[in-house]
């Protein structure tokens, strides 16, 4: 009797231990830098910028809902643009937004040392979007 307890612990073990091998091999820990290409035209928010921000920006803990380092909030369009110090839509040159990603102009480097930065396509594509007048589409 001890010896089939002892077969089925060991099995409901095994069993235990390659279920979630499988499920935290699912999780994605790293960024799929496939996943958050940005084109340099025609950039849409809800499909490109968003995506990118909640990554690099929201998923840390820094300008989320819970901590909006700075003040500023890139959870969402209405709070990426709100503040319109950080975005000038039609204008990246002006839009510390895009100091802070490259950066430039004494701006803080965004995201911080430390952190992954964002691929040079994603920042091309984030200075497109605000280009293109930081639309919220």
């Amino acid at each position: 009797m001890k010896i089939k307890n002892i077969k089925t612990y060991l099995v409901n073990f095994v069993l235990t231990s390659i279920f979630i091998a499988i499920l935290l091999g699912g999780c994605k820990d790293t960024i799929n830098e496939a996943d958050l290409f940005i084109p340099s035209v025609n950039v849409s928010y809800n499909q490109h910028i968003q995506p990118v921000f909640n990554i690099y920006c929201n998923y840390s803990g820094c300008h989320n809902t819970e901590d909006a380092a700075g003040g500023l909030m890139l959870t969402s369009w209405a709070g990426t643009t709100s503040n319109v110090s950080i975005v000038f839509p039609g204008d990246p040159d002006n839009s510390i937004l895009i100091w802070a990603i490259r950066g430039n102009n004494g701006a803080k480097n965004m995201p911080p040392l430390g952190y992954q930065p964002l691929t040079e396509d994603q920042i091309i594509g984030i200075e497109a979007w605000v280009a293109e007048g930081a639309k919220a589409n």
